[in-house]
């Protein structure tokens, strides 16, 4: 990551999910999956993005059945316009978060089986 970046690498993948349909409200467990970031990781980078004008973010609609209601987040237009002048920057983040990650098969076994 060059020095003078505005964004670190962990903004940089969820500026890239948010950005890919822009338009699209999307909710924070969808991002973890695409961007491959935990929570504790993610929502205090939407939270910071949102306090600098670059996130949209609010409540979904509706009372959900059987779970509480989720926060919503898109990028707003200053948004879009900074994101795109920093990916545009560091084009190698891009890739990274093209297809949501897969996690990799659990080995199950008694110990010393040689796993």
């Amino acid at each position: 990551m060059p020095r003078g970046s505005a964004f670190s690498a962990q903004t940089l993948l969820v500026l890239t999910a948010l950005s890919a349909q822009p338009a699209d409200w999307r909710h924070g467990y969808d991002l973890a999956k695409q961007t491959g970031l935990k929570s504790g990781t993610l929502y205090p980078i939407l939270v910071r993005l949102a306090d600098r004008g670059l996130v949209e973010a609010r409540w979904e609609d509706g009372r959900p059945a059987g779970r509480p209601p989720r926060h919503l987040y898109r990028l707003s237009s200053e948004g879009l316009a900074q994101a795109a002048a920093a990916l545009a920057a560091v084009p190698a983040v891009v890739p990274r978060v093209a297809a949501p990650r897969r996690a990799a098969p659990r080995q199950r076994g008694l110990a010393g089986e040689g796993l």
